[in-house]
């Protein structure tokens, strides 16, 4: 109970695995099916400019956990990462792995009284060795239930719930009724949409009848998927009704990064998973509580980072660690109501990733965009240019680089940029002493280990 008597809402957050804005109904993607996920959207907010902290997934599950940005943790690749054999830029020394002792979401709603559950996806840890309670995993950071789910191997069988949707679903409904009248944290965070891409034959030809379906953005497989993981959602919202919980619960729907795919496909959004374009780092970001929120949608951006302190702001609880996201809470309960705007948004990813994708880091303010190609600022790489520029209100695909056309803007974003490096403590990338440019086989990194593959072939 709260000072006034009155009980704290419950939380329900779900996080889906390398999911873009252009694969749900509501963000207008016609070829996907999510009726239960636009239902959500239609009966709360839906953020339409929402930015994940990282390209890839621990970093940006780091920071919706603990609302700090990946860079200032030093956890700033997937874990554990693989390096080039022969790289031009030597990675920093990251952190892969959570700490015990950074707060996460977990951590302060466990002291304020809440039963906490974590079911499905981890990926916080050093490894996926998963123990209950040793260092850095769920219990450890503040999470009483726990069921830890990894991705599939390539072989398993695709009718029989591969990606333990079902079974993660099953396992949160059953916290949910644990719980009682208690207030309660319960975060799903499922392996799908993520490879390997398998479901039930019979859904994957639902989608593969569908026009329009084809081996790139509307792949007849990744349809099946997301149509699972959309039932799934359905599973708890009626849980939660059935259970009477669906009036105190704030419901959180989100993705940790962007779509798996060809960096240069256009979904509309150009880029994917692992690179810094739109494609790459724009996630769906819904808000539903039944009677607090009223139906709407807000432009104005918004960072993964947001999600910690404003569920504490809604929940009445606090924080004393750093913070670099903000409350959007005015935007989430205030019809019309905007996200308080910011000067800029930024993103550092000093690595090498087997997709294909070179070291960069990008800042947007405003309209303007920035991507820094890190060979190329450090490492003295002369193929192309070290910034590319966009003005996303006029191109939202980034189809045009302005770069030549704006120097001043160029200039001034990429002196912010490096300023807000410094400021944040990023960790910065080194030229490699070594590096041979006559070997460039292995200037890339290989894929991690037990990966089957990437079916785009870069």
């Amino acid at each position: 109970m709260d000072e006034s008597g009155k009980q704290p809402p419950s939380v329900l957050v779900v996080i889906v695995d390398d999911m873009g804005v252009h694969q749900i109904g509501c963000h207008g993607g016609g070829f996907y099916e999510t009726p239960r996920i636009d239902c959500l959207a239609s009966t709360g907010v839906k953020f339409n400019c929402a930015y994940s902290a990282a390209p890839v997934c621990s970093p940006a599950r780091a920071a919706l956990y603990t609302g700090m940005h990946p860079a200032r943790l030093h956890l700033t690749n997937y874990i554990p990462g693989t390096e080039p054999e022969n790289p031009r830029l030597l990675t920093p020394p990251w952190r892969a792995y959570l700490p015990v002792e950074v707060e996460t979401l977990g951590d302060v709603f466990k002291t304020a009284g809440y039963a906490t559950g974590h079911f499905g996806k981890w990926h916080l840890a050093p490894d996926y060795h998963y123990s209950p309670g040793r260092p850095m995993d769920p219990e450890s950071q503040g999470f009483d239930t726990v069921t830890v789910t990894r991705k599939p191997m390539a072989d398993a069988e695709p009718e029989k719930d591969p990606h333990h949707v079902d079974s993660i679903t099953s396992d949160a409904m059953r916290f949910i009724t644990a719980a009682g009248a208690n207030p309660f944290l319960c975060i799903v965070a499922h392996n799908s949409l993520h490879r390997p891409e398998m479901a039930p034959a019979s859904l994957i030809a639902k989608y593969a009848a569908k026009p329009g379906a084809n081996g790139g953005a509307k792949r007849a497989v990744v349809g099946a998927m997301v149509e699972h993981v959309d039932t799934s959602i359905g599973q708890l919202l009626d849980h939660l009704e059935s259970s009477g919980r669906a009036r105190d619960t704030i419901v959180v729907f989100t993705s940790d990064h962007g779509a798996f795919g060809p960096t240069s496909e256009r979904k509309p959004l150009r880029g994917a998973k692992a690179d810094l374009y739109e494609g790459g780092i724009r996630v769906p970001f819904i808000w539903s509580w039944q009677g607090r929120i009223a139906q709407g949608e807000r432009a104005t951006p918004v960072f993964g980072a947001d999600l910690f302190p404003t569920l504490l702001d809604l929940c009445g609880l606090q924080s004393h660690s750093p913070c670099d996201g903000v409350s959007i809470t005015g935007a989430v309960l205030e019809p019309g109501r905007e996200p308080p705007a910011r000067d800029e948004f930024c993103w550092h990813f000093p690595h090498y990733h087997h997709l294909g994708i070179a070291p960069c880091g990008a800042i947007r303010s405003g309209r303007w965009k920035l991507v820094e190609w890190f060979e190329r600022t450090i490492g003295g790489c002369r193929d192309g240019s070290p910034f590319e520029l966009y003005d996303l209100d006029a191109d939202p695909g980034e189809s045009m680089d302005l770069s030549t056309r704006h120097p001043g803007v160029c200039a001034e974003l990429s002196a912010r940029l490096a300023a807000w490096r410094k400021r944040i403590g990023a960790q910065e990338m080194k030229p490699n002493p070594r590096f041979n440019p006559g070997d460039i086989a292995h200037a890339m990194p290989p894929p991690p280990t037990g990966d089957p593959g990437n079916p785009f072939g870069e």
